[in-house]
C-alpha cells in the first residue's frame, strides 16, 4: 500500500511522510524546530525517526528562551552591515559580540555609537 501511495504522490509532485517506511517516503518531518523565525531540521533519512524526535527536543531545549531578541539583533546588525559594507568574514564575529551585548557583555562599537 505504501508503494502505491508513493507512486501516486510522485506523479502528482506531492511529498509523502512515511517515517516507518523510508524507501517509500519523500519527506521526513519529525525533526523540525520552528521558533521565533528560526528553523532547524534534523534528519536520519527515515532510518531512526525516534532519534530525530529526540534530537529535535534537545535542540529546542537548548535554544535560548529569548531567541526573538537574537533575531531582532541579527536583523538590526544586518542592516548596519549592508549600509557599512561590512565584509562577510567580519559579520559572524560582530554578531557574536552584539549577542553577547544583550547579556551585559561588551558591545560592538559602531560609528553611530
Amino acid at each position: 500500500m505504501n508503494r502505491e501511495v508513493a507512486v501516486a504522490a510522485e506523479a502528482r509532485h506531492v511529498f509523502v511522510n512515511a517515517v516507518d517506511d523510508p524507501p517509500n517516503a519523500s519527506a521526513f518531518l519529525g525533526g523540525v524546530v520552528r521558533r521565533d523565525g528560526v528553523t532547524i531540521a534534523v534528519s536520519t533519512s527515515g532510518v531512526a525517526p525516534a532519534l530525530s524526535a529526540l534530537l529535535r527536543q534537545a535542540l529546542d531545549a537548548i535554544l535560548p528562551r529569548d531567541l526573538v531578541a537574537w533575531m531582532t539583533e541579527a536583523r538590526r546588525q544586518r542592516t548596519i552591515w549592508r549600509r557599512d559594507r561590512v565584509p562577510m568574514e567580519a559579520r559572524k564575529p560582530r554578531l557574536l559580540q552584539a549577542l553577547n551585548g544583550l547579556y551585559g557583555g561588551p558591545r560592538l562599537k559602531t560609528a553611530n555609537g
